[in-house]
């Protein structure tokens, strides 16, 4: 069974940009529920409940369950808009969650036993292609997060989609490949990558066996008749 956070609301009437501002004045976020082919439910939102959310990481993939009054709904937080000026959070978008429905979600990637990996304590780095892969699964079985086990993995060798644990009766949005989410790459590799790509910050470098054109002499001033 999936894991479901607690957000109390309050009911809003009104729907417009001014009903939003007056949510507003009165310290409040607005935001709204929509979808499973139900009218949207406007409410308002504590501030200090958003900002929790946001700030903990891996807010896309979570599960919500938004009381208003009596009434419950399940939902996942779609998009959060906030101020230009002062980051505060200005408006809050939920996708309702229908039972047996399959719903489109971010799992973030979680990276074990580093330390048990050959390739990086050779002194390899972690490339990580994926932090968080979108799949599609029931409201019920979304997992908290996938994991990519790292024990043995070698400099130049990949973990792909397949190899990640908890991915059981899920499916991925990319379904034409096994696709790539970290691997181990050798720092000389990216060494060398770092030092071709660096001449194109300054102008390009001379060629092999040229030496870099001479500036030219400043032009002396004529001589006053």
């Amino acid at each position: 069974m999936a894991n479901f956070v607690t957000i109390e609301a309050e009911a809003r009437a009104d729907a417009g940009k001014g009903a939003a501002r007056a949510t507003r004045r009165q310290g409040k976020v607005p935001a709204v529920i929509y979808g499973a082919k139900e009218t949207s439910t406007l409410i308002a939102l504590d501030p200090r409940i958003v900002m929790r959310e946001v700030t903990r990481g891996g807010w896309r993939s979570r599960l919500y369950e938004v009381k208003v009054g009596a009434d419950t709904q399940r939902a996942l937080i779609r998009e959060v808009q906030f101020h230009p000026v002062t980051d505060k959070p200005v408006h809050v978008d939920f996708q309702r969650l229908a039972a047996g429905q399959k719903m489109r979600v971010a799992v973030g990637v979680h990276f074990q036993n580093e330390l048990l990996s050959p390739g990086l304590k050779r002194g390899g780095v972690l490339n990580v292609v994926r932090h968080a892969v979108e799949v599609f699964c029931d409201p019920d079985n979304v997992p908290e997060h996938f994991i990519a086990e790292l024990t043995g993995m070698e400099i130049n060798e990949n973990i792909r989609w397949s190899d990640l644990k908890g991915t059981d009766g899920i499916k991925p949005v990319i379904t034409d490949r096994d696709f790539v989410i970290a691997s181990v790459a050798s720092t000389k590799g990216m060494e060398a990558a770092a030092a071709e790509a660096a001449p194109a910050a300054g102008g390009k470098a001379p060629a092999k066996g040229k030496a870099a054109p001479a500036k030219a002499a400043p032009a002396k001033p004529a001589a006053k008749k």
